[in-house]
């Protein structure tokens, strides 16, 4: 049999995976069917507006079946320049912008613009597991970043982990999988150092339209030069519930946006034109679908935070935002114990914290993804929670 990419070996596999193999070998009783806060992906389609236009659309341009420009659509690429520049402050234009296969693509893609093998990216923890995934698979160094107990990375620490192969820093806000929004003053302090270090700052915003501040969340894009230092990645999944669609965009420099056009033409020659079509359709017709949606999930975390801090005080909250929790149960046991007896005791899969973190590092606490469920669903989840003992 021939060998194996031993940087493919090396990689962990999907926790996603693990945790759909509890569900499979419980017993999930009847009269308490099992609630699934494991996953964001949302899980009711588009607006019925969207999916009648990409209708309409296939049928109706034979374009909508064929290969498009590597970096995405013309008008596509022009829309979000318009809107990023109108929301941030900034001046962004089309020459800056890349349509990808979704964000997981937008980052390979900022990272094999930055890294080769054997360079390093800084990445704060708990960290979104694909992101580790891939700098495995690519043979490139991670550098873990600690978070404070709010889950908010730390400036102070991170000037003395940049190292000579160092090449860039990593940020989430919303955060995925904490909730926590980072202040625009701890994303400028970032932004700084990455500046002065000649570094890229990835600033990964994929659940930037459920933050709970109105505005632009950060002034990244106001700062002189910001594209030498920025590689802001967007996500059209979640705010359009499209995650099969797989549409995301990268903004940076032009000149990194050069570069990107020769991975992305080696994996995916194009983004989906269905996608695309669906995104543009989205951006210039459905603005108060989704500011109705912002303010549900807005609700929702607000009747979490709530229920936690009247149903469970013993029950640490790190951080809530976007679709996440992040959350400590008083039991002082390993969260992958914790997860696994969930599933056996109360029906519930949630994921363990240590799956977003180093290996071997031991850790009590849970996310819990909690933007599928409506306010009947947290109530429930909360109740099952508080039956739970040592």
């Amino acid at each position: 049999m021939a060998s194996f990419n031993s940087n493919l070996l090396a990689a962990a596999g999907s926790p996603i995976m693990e945790a759909v193999g509890w569900v499979r070998d419980a017993e999930i009783p009847a009269n308490r069917p099992l609630i699934d806060l494991s996953q964001a992906a949302p899980r009711l389609p588009p607006p019925e507006s969207m999916r009648q236009h990409l209708a309409q659309a296939m049928l109706e341009r034979p374009s909508a079946h064929f290969y498009g420009a590597v970096l995405g659509n013309d008008d596509l690429r022009a829309e979000i320049a318009l809107q990023w520049s109108a929301l941030y402050g900034g001046d962004i234009s089309a020459n800056q912008v890349a349509v990808t296969a979704g964000c997981n693509q937008a980052f390979c893609t900022a990272i094999a613009s930055v890294c080769s093998p054997s360079d390093d990216v800084i990445l704060p923890v708990p960290w979104y597991f694909n992101h580790k995934m891939w700098l495995d698979m690519a043979g490139i160094g991670c550098t873990p970043l600690p978070c404070d107990a709010a889950t908010l990375p730390d400036p102070d620490l991170v000037e003395g982990l940049i190292k000579q192969k160092t090449k860039a820093i990593v940020l989430v806000t919303p955060n995925n999988p904490t909730g926590a929004e980072y202040p625009d003053a701890l994303m400028l302090r970032f932004f700084e150092i990455a500046r002065d270090h000649r570094l890229l700052l990835l600033v990964d915003e994929t659940y930037r339209d459920f933050h709970s501040q109105p505005g632009a969340p950060h002034t990244l894009f106001q700062q002189p030069e910001w594209q030498d230092t920025v590689a802001h990645l967007y996500s059209f999944s979640k705010v359009y519930r499209m995650t099969g669609h797989r549409t995301g965009a990268l903004i940076t420099s032009a000149e990194r946006i050069a570069q990107t056009e020769k991975f992305l033409d080696t994996v995916t020659i194009c983004p989906a034109q269905s996608g695309q079509i669906a995104a543009l359709y989205g951006l210039r017709n459905l603005a108060d679908w989704v500011a109705e949606q912002r303010q549900i999930f807005a609700n929702r975390r607000e009747f979490l935070t709530s229920r936690i801090a009247t149903d469970l005080p013993d029950w640490t909250l790190h951080g809530a935002g976007a679709y996440f929790a992040w959350v400590t149960p008083p039991f002082g046991i390993p969260a992958p114990e914790m997860a696994k007896r969930l599933v056996q005791e109360a029906s519930l899969l949630v994921l363990p914290g240590t799956m977003f973190h180093p290996d071997g590092v031991v850790t009590q606490a849970l996310r819990i993804a909690f933007a599928n469920a409506d306010e009947s669903g947290i109530s429930a989840t909360l109740d099952r929670l508080s039956g739970i003992r040592a």
